[in-house]
């Protein structure tokens, strides 16, 4: 075949150890493979950051295989083109000499194609009697044979990594575009929280998107963004599920009211029956039977949850987000010293873990059991580990820590914002559970 020896280039171009591997790459063509020029092309045009060419090479190398008599690239076929620079600069759009020149050396450097340089540096090809191409010397297509395969995978990674980017790129502008209306939602409806602390960190989130971003630049801020329209959500959907226990509530009371226009609930919610009074009742014949004294109000239990005395909120613990466990331990490294066996693997771990650090720093027993009955368990183990991360800061923890059930009894509450940002204070080597 043409590439069957090694080629020194004409005149002054030197040798280099570039291009004798290119050439020994060119021996490995495997027997009988066959590519589509232009498909080919196609995958090359794709691949061109990861091959280290130039759209302008590209050119060149466009115009290159035109001269190339066939569609399918092969052996048998031959793997060598000899057009003039004339007839070269023509199809490559006219592009000049000099221009062409510096182009044809970039595809060389490349490894995409080959020189193979007469003796006086002149492209022609020696033809036999019967028209056919004896010997040629021009521009060898044979690495593009040779490295058909390597430069189809790159390709396909190259179109995987634009979709990937592309995706990434929409959701975040999903996202961004979530987080700002519901921002503007939740403070034209007088939503309580802290919107101005979560709309200092969304304009940080956006303040650290590069200008010329790649998807693996992008996926921690959309995975931080995610976290904080989750949060949003969360806060909004407390509202409306409070909105909706009041109304069922009115709805409930006046129904009680018009149900019995002659009881006197109205005139006397506090009344309440007398041992005296009832056991008149039970013995005086006209007092009614038992279920019309049961019409009679009761004094109101007051909703009272549990011994605090508070009214139960029906927005808390359930209606407070829980976030992965993994998170939580990345945000808050420091809880896994007092894991059992020094390592915290499931909630059980941290529950137990944070009962340990709540004694240590002073948070008394009924503190803690009202964080728990006001946020969950999962999510006041949680927030006694940032206690615990933040203990500098923090000059009475049990204090803290009562001040933040009431806030999250009345919805103001949020642990998406205080985990993010000690997720960033940690940086990226943090430690895992183990």
């Amino acid at each position: 075949m043409e590439s069957g020896y090694v080629t020194t280039p004409f005149g002054r171009r030197p040798m280099s150890l570039g291009m004798l591997a290119s050439q020994q790459l060119a021996e490995t063509i495997e027997p009988g493979i066959k590519r589509s020029k232009w498909k080919l092309f196609r995958a090359i045009c794709e691949a061109r950051p990861a091959l280290g060419v130039t759209d302008r090479a590209l050119t060149v190398l466009d115009a290159l295989l035109t001269f190339y008599p066939d569609d399918e690239i092969s052996e048998e076929k031959g793997l060598i083109v000899f057009p003039s620079n004339a007839q070269l600069s023509l199809r490559a759009r006219g592009m000049t000499p000099a221009t062409l020149r510096r182009h044809l050396a970039v595809l060389v450097e490349a490894g995409l194609i080959l020189r193979k340089d007469s003796p006086n540096g002149k492209r022609y090809a020696r033809r036999d009697r019967a028209g056919a191409i004896g010997e040629a010397f021009g521009f060898s297509v044979a690495p593009l044979l040779a490295r058909a395969v390597e430069i189809e995978s790159l390709a396909a990674e190259a179109v995987a990594d634009r979709e990937l980017l592309r995706v990434t790129r929409e959701r975040l502008t999903v996202c961004r575009r979530d987080i700002s209306k519901l921002i503007a939602a939740a403070l034209e409806e007088g939503v309580s929280g802290d919107w101005e602390g979560i709309s200092t960190m969304f304009r940080a989130l956006l303040a650290r998107i590069p200008r010329v971003a790649t998807a693996e630049d992008l996926t921690p801020l959309l995975d931080e963004m995610g976290l904080l329209r989750a949060e949003i959500i969360n806060l909004l959907e407390r509202r409306i599920k409070t909105k909706k226990i009041d109304a069922n509530e009115s709805q409930i009371e006046h129904h009680r009211q018009n149900s019995n226009p002659q009881s006197t609930y109205e005139l006397e919610p506090s009344f309440e029956t007398k041992q005296d009074e009832k056991a008149a009742a039970d013995n005086d014949p006209n007092a009614g039977s038992s279920d019309e004294r049961r019409l009679k109000p009761q004094k109101p239990s007051g909703g009272m949850s549990n011994r605090t005395g508070r009214a139960a909120d029906p927005s808390a613990g359930p209606g407070l987000k829980s976030f992965p466990l993994g998170l939580v331990l990345q945000a808050c490294p420091s809880i896994l010293d007092y894991g059992p066996g020094g390592s915290i693997c499931n909630w059980r771990d941290l529950m137990s873990a944070a009962v340990v650090v709540r004694s240590m720093l002073g948070v008394s027993p009924s503190a803690y059991e009202e964080a728990c009955s006001g946020m969950g368990p999962e999510n006041a183990a949680t927030v006694i580990a940032c206690i615990l991360e933040r203990g500098g800061h923090i000059n009475s923890p049990g204090g803290y820590l009562r001040d933040l059930t009431r806030r999250t009894e009345r919805g103001e509450f949020a642990i998406g914002p205080m985990l993010m940002a000690l997720v960033r204070a940690n940086g990226p080597t943090v430690r895992h559970a183990s």
